[in-house]
């Protein structure tokens, strides 16, 4: 009998280097290209079974006992290596960590063994209101000390490191004392997490507060950069807002180009929450940063799921 070989209930697909500029290798946890997992293509991933590498899954949605969307998602969990990425985490707020959200958290970590776990470097709400939205932290030692404590709360009580990802923002605070990106560094080197960068964010923020995204990209750890977040803004000509609505625009493919140049071979991922298109457009968005990555660092051999006989 033929069996799929199922590695952490996905299947296996292992990158290895065929081509590449100066030799530049992908690291051992190197998922490749992947996508967000929405409702709208439940169906479709099932059914057609998409030649990608692995899904990101928002993990709020999941966060409840049995239903239709679990089922939908432990079964192309079966299929497909995932990550988890949360909105509520909240680590910069000056509320206690919300111990009901982490211990459901780390059911839903328990139940998908994702090959990590992310959240955003901001703060949601404060004295229990929850603003639904991602606001920015000022920069200080003060803010730098409250953030890294929570960090290490988290990541003992979920048992790993998280990844936690820049936001697009709006504002700035008089208080800050550093960059965004020396903060996410402190961050990240005191904590021990480790970073998801989001590129088109980078831009978005670039734009509203005229700094040079490069400096971004230069300015952060390279050691520290395990996934790349790619999606579309609205550009309304004096600022951009990050809307997830449209395709990921042409300055932010030029962007993630110059962030391989920097950081090498990084898990890519496609976002899209609103006007969500077809399946296929999302997947085509896929293969453009897959080429991207090709053209710039080198070819990669894809080592599709293995087949043992027994």
């Amino acid at each position: 009998m033929v069996h799929n070989l199922i590695t952490n209930q996905a299947s296996a697909r292992e990158y290895s280097l065929s081509s590449a500029v100066d030799g530049i290798a992908p690291p051992d946890d190197f998922l490749g290209f992947g996508l967000g997992l929405r409702t709208d293509h439940f169906q479709d991933v099932l059914s057609t079974k998409p030649d990608l590498d692995w899904f990101e899954v928002v993990s709020e949605n999941f966060m409840v006992d049995g239903g239709k969307p679990k089922h939908y998602l432990h079964a192309i969990r079966e299929l497909y290596p995932m990550v988890m990425h949360g909105v509520s985490l909240s680590i910069g707020s000056t509320d206690p960590l919300n111990m009901q959200y982490l211990r459901q958290l780390k059911v839903l970590v328990n139940e998908l063994q994702p090959q990590w776990i992310s959240d955003h470097l901001c703060w949601t709400g404060v004295n229990q209101t929850n603003s639904h939205d991602l606001l920015p932290l000022p920069y200080n030692e003060e803010a730098l000390n409250h953030v890294c404590d929570r960090v290490d709360q988290v990541q003992n009580f979920l048992g790993r490191p998280i990844l936690l990802e820049n936001l697009s923002s709006y504002i700035t605070y008089k208080e800050s004392e550093m960059s965004e990106w020396d903060f996410f560094n402190k961050v990240a080197r005191r904590s021990g997490c480790n970073i998801l960068l989001d590129i088109n964010n980078i831009y978005v923020s670039a734009r509203n507060h005229e700094f040079d995204p490069q400096d971004y990209l230069e300015g952060i750890d390279k050691n520290k950069v395990k996934q790349f977040h790619l999606a579309g803004h609205t550009d309304y000509g004096n600022y951009v807002i990050d809307t997830h609505d449209h395709p990921v625009a042409d300055p932010v493919w030029a962007l993630y180009k110059q962030a391989l140049k920097r950081f090498g071979w990084v898990s890519t991922m496609i976002e899209r929450d609103d006007n969500i298109p077809p399946l296929v457009e999302l997947l085509a968005e896929v293969e453009t940063a897959r080429n991207i990555a090709y053209d710039t660092l080198g070819q990669l051999e894809r080592v599709k799921q293995r087949e043992i006989v027994t």
